[in-house]
């Protein structure tokens, strides 16, 4: 039996030294919103600057909703992205064409809203991350849910967790979901977008006791 401790994605950074200080605390992935309704909402230009500032190691993941491909290919290119989070509608068509694009790619999926997790078999091989579904915005809108019921999705595709994920609820939430992976946003923040280093540190010294008896699907750790 293999044992693994799930990778961490800190989303949503608007400051470079915020993304730089999450990395040096162990985040494995950093997640920039290219999506004008969030607060968390990037230029290109900002963007490119924390992409920069990171390590080659680090994975840079562009998250998206209902974009078009040639936009996605562009911020892929001017931001030096590693990954793209398809956080939308789009369909499998659509992430079967950015899987040939040379990033890895998430599609996100919900458990009370379509796209659904029993839909998981209409889409090309990738990473889904999973949700409730639930709220204005379409992430996780910081709201806990029954994390157990993805439990037995994770067995057969690789998992990234998300949704009410804090330094209070994390361990509760890997050892009931089982993922490869967490994304964690607000649960780190003392506003939107602006990341409380301490809670972050604090969130990562809890993952590093979460230890999972399977063997792990990396989802960045070979990325960039």
């Amino acid at each position: 039996m293999t044992f693994h401790t799930p990778e961490i994605k800190i989303c949503g950074l608007t400051r470079v030294d915020e993304a730089v200080a999450c990395v040096e605390a162990g985040a494995d992935a950093i997640g920039l919103v290219f999506y004008p309704p969030s607060p968390r909402h990037l230029t290109p230009q900002q963007a490119r600057e924390i992409s920069l500032a990171l390590p080659d190691q680090t994975a840079r993941v562009g998250v998206f909703v209902n974009c078009p491909v040639s936009d996605i290919q562009k911020r892929i290119d001017d931001c030096r992205l590693t990954s793209i989070q398809l956080h939308g509608q789009e369909s499998p068509s659509v992430v079967k064409e950015l899987c040939g694009r040379g990033v890895r790619v998430i599609k996100a999926l919900f458990i009370h809203r379509p796209p659904l997790i029993s839909e998981a078999s209409h889409y090309p091989e990738t990473a889904f991350l999973v949700e409730c579904g639930k709220g204005q915005l379409p992430g996780g809108n910081a709201m806990t849910w029954n994390w157990s019921e993805v439990k037995l999705f994770g067995q057969s595709y690789p998992l990234i967790l998300a949704g009410g994920l804090s330094p209070d609820t994390i361990a509760r939430a890997v050892f009931e979901a089982g993922p490869d992976a967490v994304d964690i946003s607000s649960g780190v923040e003392f506003s939107p977008g602006r990341k409380d280093i301490q809670k972050v540190s604090t969130l990562i010294r809890a993952i590093s006791l979460c230890i999972l008896k399977r063997q792990p699907r990396r989802i960045w750790r070979h990325a960039g």
